[in-house]
Protein backbone atom coordinates (compact mmCIF):
# COMPACT_ATOMS: atom_id res chain seq x y z
CA UNK A 1 0.00 0.00 0.00
CA UNK A 2 1.49 2.72 -0.95
CA UNK A 3 1.75 5.95 1.89
CA UNK A 4 0.76 9.05 0.23
CA UNK A 5 -1.31 9.44 -2.98
CA UNK A 6 -0.27 12.14 -5.25
CA UNK A 7 -2.31 14.50 -6.65
CA UNK A 8 -1.36 15.98 -10.07
CA UNK A 9 -2.09 20.16 -10.79
CA UNK A 10 -3.30 21.19 -14.40
CA UNK A 11 -3.46 25.06 -14.93
CA UNK A 12 -6.56 25.74 -16.36
CA UNK A 13 -5.25 29.46 -17.81
CA UNK A 14 -3.27 27.93 -21.20
CA UNK A 15 0.03 29.41 -22.00
CA UNK A 16 0.48 31.25 -25.46
CA UNK A 17 2.62 28.83 -28.14
CA UNK A 18 5.95 30.73 -29.12
CA UNK A 19 4.70 32.37 -32.72
CA UNK A 20 3.89 35.10 -34.46
CA UNK A 21 0.35 36.38 -33.43
CA UNK A 22 0.27 39.84 -34.20
CA UNK A 23 0.10 42.28 -38.09
CA UNK A 24 2.65 44.78 -37.37
CA UNK A 25 3.22 45.46 -41.17
CA UNK A 26 -0.35 46.85 -41.79
CA UNK A 27 0.57 50.34 -39.69
CA UNK A 28 3.09 50.63 -42.58
CA UNK A 29 1.07 50.67 -45.81
CA UNK A 30 -1.27 52.64 -47.25
CA UNK A 31 -4.39 50.82 -45.94
CA UNK A 32 -7.88 51.13 -47.55
CA UNK A 33 -10.34 49.87 -44.88
CA UNK A 34 -13.55 50.12 -47.14
CA UNK A 35 -14.16 47.69 -49.95
CA UNK A 36 -17.70 47.29 -51.67
CA UNK A 37 -15.70 44.96 -54.30
CA UNK A 38 -13.19 42.21 -55.09
CA UNK A 39 -11.00 45.57 -56.06
CA UNK A 40 -8.88 48.24 -54.41
CA UNK A 41 -7.94 51.07 -56.76
CA UNK A 42 -5.22 53.51 -55.64
CA UNK A 43 -4.38 56.63 -57.07
CA UNK A 44 -1.26 58.31 -57.13
CA UNK A 45 -1.13 61.64 -58.06
CA UNK A 46 2.17 63.91 -59.18
CA UNK A 47 3.34 66.33 -61.50
CA UNK A 48 5.62 63.56 -63.34
CA UNK A 49 8.74 66.12 -62.45
CA UNK A 50 7.46 69.34 -63.72
CA UNK A 51 8.84 72.11 -64.32
CA UNK A 52 7.63 75.90 -63.36
CA UNK A 53 6.75 77.62 -66.84
CA UNK A 54 6.86 81.22 -67.99
CA UNK A 55 4.25 82.94 -70.27
CA UNK A 56 4.52 82.54 -74.08
CA UNK A 57 4.56 84.55 -76.45
CA UNK A 58 1.35 84.69 -77.20
CA UNK A 59 0.97 85.95 -73.46
CA UNK A 60 -0.92 82.14 -72.47
CA UNK A 61 1.12 80.24 -69.59
CA UNK A 62 1.29 76.94 -71.11
CA UNK A 63 -0.73 74.33 -69.50
CA UNK A 64 0.21 70.44 -68.90
CA UNK A 65 -1.24 67.58 -67.55
CA UNK A 66 -1.25 65.64 -64.61
CA UNK A 67 0.20 62.42 -64.14
CA UNK A 68 -1.85 60.44 -62.40
CA UNK A 69 -1.26 56.31 -61.92
CA UNK A 70 -4.51 53.70 -60.92
CA UNK A 71 -3.04 50.59 -59.12
CA UNK A 72 -5.46 47.67 -58.39
CA UNK A 73 -4.94 45.51 -55.54
CA UNK A 74 -7.29 42.15 -55.98
CA UNK A 75 -8.85 40.80 -52.94
CA UNK A 76 -9.50 37.11 -51.94
CA UNK A 77 -10.73 35.90 -49.15
CA UNK A 78 -8.74 33.65 -46.24
CA UNK A 79 -10.23 31.83 -43.32
CA UNK A 80 -8.85 29.60 -40.62
CA UNK A 81 -11.27 27.53 -38.79
CA UNK A 82 -9.45 25.33 -35.94
CA UNK A 83 -12.66 22.90 -34.72
CA UNK A 84 -12.96 20.35 -31.56
CA UNK A 85 -15.51 18.21 -30.30
CA UNK A 86 -17.34 18.81 -26.84
CA UNK A 87 -16.23 15.76 -25.55
CA UNK A 88 -12.17 17.23 -26.51
CA UNK A 89 -12.96 20.44 -24.57
CA UNK A 90 -14.50 18.86 -22.12
CA UNK A 91 -11.84 16.86 -21.24
CA UNK A 92 -9.20 18.67 -21.93
CA UNK A 93 -7.49 21.58 -19.94
CA UNK A 94 -7.89 25.07 -20.20
CA UNK A 95 -10.50 27.12 -22.21
CA UNK A 96 -10.59 25.12 -25.32
CA UNK A 97 -12.61 27.54 -26.80
CA UNK A 98 -10.77 30.79 -26.49
CA UNK A 99 -7.74 29.16 -27.08
CA UNK A 100 -9.06 28.20 -30.64
CA UNK A 101 -10.18 32.03 -31.04
CA UNK A 102 -6.97 33.23 -30.40
CA UNK A 103 -4.90 31.32 -32.26
CA UNK A 104 -7.16 31.22 -35.44
CA UNK A 105 -7.13 34.99 -35.32
CA UNK A 106 -2.87 34.44 -35.14
CA UNK A 107 -3.17 33.12 -37.78
CA UNK A 108 -5.43 35.78 -39.60
CA UNK A 109 -2.88 38.08 -38.68
CA UNK A 110 0.24 36.44 -40.28
CA UNK A 111 -1.49 35.98 -43.26
CA UNK A 112 -1.61 40.01 -43.38
CA UNK A 113 1.79 40.45 -43.35
CA UNK A 114 2.86 37.39 -45.21
CA UNK A 115 0.99 39.46 -48.38
CA UNK A 116 2.12 42.33 -47.58
CA UNK A 117 5.80 40.82 -47.73
CA UNK A 118 4.45 39.32 -50.96
CA UNK A 119 4.07 42.48 -52.43
CA UNK A 120 7.15 43.80 -51.38
CA UNK A 121 8.74 41.12 -53.33
CA UNK A 122 8.26 42.52 -56.23
CA UNK A 123 10.66 45.74 -55.30
CA UNK A 124 13.05 46.68 -58.63
CA UNK A 125 15.61 48.27 -56.30
CA UNK A 126 18.02 46.06 -54.15
CA UNK A 127 21.01 46.20 -51.60
CA UNK A 128 23.30 44.07 -50.09
CA UNK A 129 24.38 44.69 -46.42
CA UNK A 130 28.36 45.23 -45.81
CA UNK A 131 28.84 43.56 -42.87
CA UNK A 132 32.95 43.49 -42.29
CA UNK A 133 32.77 45.41 -39.17
CA UNK A 134 30.34 48.21 -37.66
CA UNK A 135 31.86 51.13 -39.77
CA UNK A 136 31.01 49.11 -43.08
CA UNK A 137 27.47 48.38 -41.60
CA UNK A 138 26.51 51.98 -40.57
CA UNK A 139 27.64 53.12 -44.03
CA UNK A 140 25.12 50.41 -45.57
CA UNK A 141 22.42 51.24 -43.11
CA UNK A 142 22.93 55.01 -44.22
CA UNK A 143 23.36 54.14 -48.05
CA UNK A 144 20.01 53.00 -47.82
CA UNK A 145 18.00 56.23 -46.27
CA UNK A 146 20.16 58.00 -48.70
CA UNK A 147 18.97 55.66 -52.11
CA UNK A 148 15.38 56.92 -50.39
CA UNK A 149 15.95 60.27 -50.18
CA UNK A 150 17.47 60.80 -53.56
CA UNK A 151 14.26 58.86 -54.60
CA UNK A 152 12.14 61.71 -53.27
CA UNK A 153 10.94 58.65 -50.78
CA UNK A 154 11.73 60.56 -47.67
CA UNK A 155 8.45 62.72 -46.69
CA UNK A 156 8.31 60.87 -43.90
CA UNK A 157 10.50 58.20 -41.60
CA UNK A 158 10.20 54.71 -43.71
CA UNK A 159 9.73 51.43 -42.37
CA UNK A 160 11.77 48.94 -42.42
CA UNK A 161 11.40 45.12 -42.32
CA UNK A 162 14.54 43.18 -40.25
CA UNK A 163 15.77 39.63 -39.09
CA UNK A 164 16.69 39.09 -35.65
CA UNK A 165 19.91 39.14 -36.98
CA UNK A 166 19.95 42.50 -38.61
CA UNK A 167 18.40 43.90 -35.27
CA UNK A 168 21.98 42.01 -34.07
CA UNK A 169 24.30 44.07 -35.56
CA UNK A 170 22.50 47.08 -35.50
CA UNK A 171 23.34 46.20 -31.46
CA UNK A 172 26.50 46.52 -32.67
CA UNK A 173 26.85 49.95 -33.33
CA UNK A 174 28.04 52.41 -30.79
CA UNK A 175 25.20 55.00 -33.20
CA UNK A 176 22.86 52.49 -31.82
CA UNK A 177 22.14 54.16 -27.99
CA UNK A 178 23.58 57.47 -29.47
CA UNK A 179 20.88 60.12 -28.71
CA UNK A 180 21.84 61.71 -31.99
CA UNK A 181 20.15 58.84 -34.00
CA UNK A 182 17.37 57.29 -31.03
CA UNK A 183 13.90 58.64 -30.91
CA UNK A 184 10.75 56.98 -29.54
CA UNK A 185 9.85 53.43 -30.48
CA UNK A 186 7.60 53.03 -33.39
CA UNK A 187 4.41 52.02 -32.11
CA UNK A 188 2.85 52.31 -28.69
CA UNK A 189 2.51 49.11 -26.90
CA UNK A 190 4.29 47.32 -28.75
CA UNK A 191 7.56 45.73 -26.88
CA UNK A 192 11.15 47.55 -28.48
CA UNK A 193 12.10 44.27 -28.98
CA UNK A 194 9.76 43.89 -31.95
CA UNK A 195 9.46 47.80 -33.29
CA UNK A 196 11.61 50.96 -32.84
CA UNK A 197 12.97 53.91 -34.30
CA UNK A 198 16.35 54.90 -35.37
CA UNK A 199 17.75 56.87 -37.72
CA UNK A 200 14.92 58.34 -38.70
CA UNK A 201 13.45 54.71 -39.52
CA UNK A 202 10.94 52.89 -37.88
CA UNK A 203 12.86 49.21 -38.02
CA UNK A 204 10.32 46.23 -37.29
CA UNK A 205 11.77 42.64 -36.59
CA UNK A 206 9.89 40.60 -38.94
CA UNK A 207 11.18 36.24 -37.80
CA UNK A 208 8.77 35.00 -40.77
CA UNK A 209 11.07 37.20 -43.53
CA UNK A 210 12.16 34.98 -46.35
CA UNK A 211 15.59 33.57 -45.78
CA UNK A 212 15.87 34.35 -42.27
CA UNK A 213 18.67 32.73 -40.24
CA UNK A 214 21.07 32.16 -43.12
CA UNK A 215 23.40 33.88 -45.02
CA UNK A 216 20.95 35.44 -47.94
CA UNK A 217 17.84 36.65 -45.83
CA UNK A 218 15.45 39.30 -47.26
CA UNK A 219 14.59 42.67 -45.64
CA UNK A 220 13.23 45.70 -47.00
CA UNK A 221 13.19 49.43 -46.21
CA UNK A 222 10.35 51.42 -47.57
CA UNK A 223 8.29 54.61 -47.81
CA UNK A 224 4.47 53.72 -46.22
CA UNK A 225 3.38 55.17 -49.34
CA UNK A 226 5.30 52.83 -51.70
CA UNK A 227 2.47 50.07 -50.96
CA UNK A 228 -1.61 50.22 -50.82
CA UNK A 229 -3.09 47.21 -48.73
CA UNK A 230 -6.76 46.67 -48.91
CA UNK A 231 -8.63 44.80 -46.32
CA UNK A 232 -12.28 45.40 -45.16
CA UNK A 233 -11.68 45.68 -41.52
CA UNK A 234 -15.33 46.10 -40.83
CA UNK A 235 -15.75 42.84 -42.17
CA UNK A 236 -13.22 41.02 -40.17
CA UNK A 237 -15.03 37.96 -38.55
CA UNK A 238 -13.82 36.23 -35.32
CA UNK A 239 -16.58 34.28 -34.63
CA UNK A 240 -17.21 31.15 -31.68
CA UNK A 241 -20.13 28.97 -33.28
CA UNK A 242 -21.29 25.05 -32.24
CA UNK A 243 -22.53 22.12 -34.43
CA UNK A 244 -25.40 20.54 -32.51
CA UNK A 245 -25.28 17.57 -35.54
CA UNK A 246 -21.73 16.59 -34.82
CA UNK A 247 -21.55 18.20 -31.15
CA UNK A 248 -18.60 20.44 -32.11
CA UNK A 249 -17.27 23.37 -31.27
CA UNK A 250 -15.39 25.66 -33.73
CA UNK A 251 -13.85 29.08 -34.31
CA UNK A 252 -13.69 31.05 -37.70
CA UNK A 253 -10.98 34.12 -38.64
CA UNK A 254 -12.28 35.59 -42.02
CA UNK A 255 -10.94 38.49 -43.85
CA UNK A 256 -10.89 39.68 -47.32
CA UNK A 257 -7.92 41.54 -48.45
CA UNK A 258 -5.12 42.57 -51.25
CA UNK A 259 -1.57 43.96 -51.20
CA UNK A 260 -0.17 45.93 -54.22
CA UNK A 261 3.04 47.58 -54.61
CA UNK A 262 2.40 51.66 -55.57
CA UNK A 263 5.86 53.31 -56.25
CA UNK A 264 8.77 50.87 -56.57
CA UNK A 265 11.28 54.08 -56.33
CA UNK A 266 10.28 54.12 -52.64
CA UNK A 267 11.32 50.34 -51.72
CA UNK A 268 14.84 48.91 -51.23
CA UNK A 269 14.96 44.80 -51.01
CA UNK A 270 18.05 44.23 -49.05
CA UNK A 271 19.96 41.13 -48.53
CA UNK A 272 21.46 40.67 -45.12
CA UNK A 273 23.85 37.71 -44.11
CA UNK A 274 22.01 36.49 -40.72
CA UNK A 275 24.91 33.98 -40.22
CA UNK A 276 27.70 36.90 -39.68
CA UNK A 277 27.13 39.44 -36.79
CA UNK A 278 29.21 41.45 -35.92
CA UNK A 279 31.99 40.37 -33.67
CA UNK A 280 31.11 37.09 -32.62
Amino acid sequence: MAEHAQQRKYRQEFIAKFEKTQALTRHTVITEAEVNGNEAVFLVAGSGDASAVTRGLNGDIPTRPEDLNQFTATLQEWHDIPERSRFNIYTSQGNGAAMMQRTSLGVLNRKIDSDIRSALTLATQTATMTQTNTATFLASCLDLVVTLSENHANDEEPFALITPAFRANLQTLPQFTSMDYVKLQAFENISKSKAFNWNGVNWIVDPALDGVGTASSTCFIYNRNAVGHACDMERIVTQIGYDDKNDKSWARASAFLGTKILQTSGIIKITHNDTAIIGA
